[in-house]
């Protein structure tokens, strides 16, 4: 079956996209809607969405997707797991491969080593999901191979019996954000928020956003475009934007030393809003 991305999310890069949909690998049927969708960036799912009884095969599902014009992000098992370099020998020779998630991050050395078995710049998204991987992000931050973090939000609950209210996940995703920052990548990604569409969900990314973080994850195709809202700029802000650049355009003076830094953020969201193509929305 033919697969037609999404022209708009195709073009996107990476590092700007907002909604990431995870595509359960054990069923092929999964992954043509998935990459029609709204998802700025989609990933099939090899791990936590396939028992180990259908690991081989859903591995020879996505290498034919991957070698038959779909394109799409992956996750794959952990390197603890005896599933991870199967995994990656397979998808080194996919062309359809944009990167791959790594499940279960803990040292910086993990990112390095899937990084060196897969072609050469293909992109490792580092998903943090244990306390563990939360103290070690700044070195993950900086391995060579990582291309963003994400935050695995239920195993990092499992692993320390933390709710999911915001203020108990706070402190891991600040030292994500922060991490993410020193290492220059772009912001993290958060975890998805289970079941949730709507006005629930557009709570969830003001949390999101609120800690800097700039993606999310999803389950479901239809949570895309609202995560994609969520995630960007406000009609206010692209307003604000709009006019400080036009009256700095036509020569308006600093007036204080707030000034600059209130420009730099007006140029960094028109650039997403043109990123994201918001001025005429």
């Amino acid at each position: 079956m033919p697969a037609f991305r999404n022209r708009r999310a195709a073009a996107l890069p990476a590092k700007l996209s907002r909604s990431w949909l995870l595509a359960s690998a054990a069923d092929k049927a999964n992954f043509g809607p998935a990459l029609a969708s709204e998802a700025d960036s989609v990933i099939f799912d090899m791990e936590d969405a396939v028992p180990a009884a259908g690991k081989a095969a859903a591995r020879e599902r996505v290498v034919e997707a991957l070698s038959t014009g779909m394109t799409a992000w992956v996750r794959v098992n952990g390197i603890e797991t005896d599933y991870w370099a199967d995994d990656l020998a397979a998808l080194s020779k996919a062309p359809g491969l944009r990167g791959v998630m790594l499940a279960m991050t803990e040292k910086p050395e993990q990112v390095t080593h899937t990084a060196m078995r897969l072609q050469a710049g293909t992109p490792v998204l580092a998903l943090i999901e244990s306390a563990i991987g939360i103290e070690n992000a700044t070195d993950i931050a900086r391995a060579p191979g990582t291309f963003r973090l994400a935050f695995g939000v239920g195993d990092f609950r499992r692993d320390t019996g933390a709710s999911d209210s915001p203020m108990a996940l706070a402190y891991a995703r600040s030292r994500l954000v922060v991490a993410s920052r020193v290492g220059q990548l772009p912001g993290p990604i958060d975890g998805p928020t289970v079941g949730a569409l709507g006005e629930e969900l557009l709570e969830a990314c003001k949390v999101t956003a609120s800690m800097g973080m700039t993606g999310k994850l999803c389950l479901l195709a239809d949570a895309a475009d609202t995560i994609n809202k969520g995630l960007s700029p406000s009609d206010s802000e692209i307003k604000w934007a709009h006019e400080l650049l036009d009256a700095h355009a036509a020569g308006a003076v600093v007036g204080d030393g707030s000034y600059l830094p209130r420009l730099a953020r007006a140029e960094k969201i028109s650039s997403l809003a043109d990123s994201y193509g918001l001025w005429n929305a």
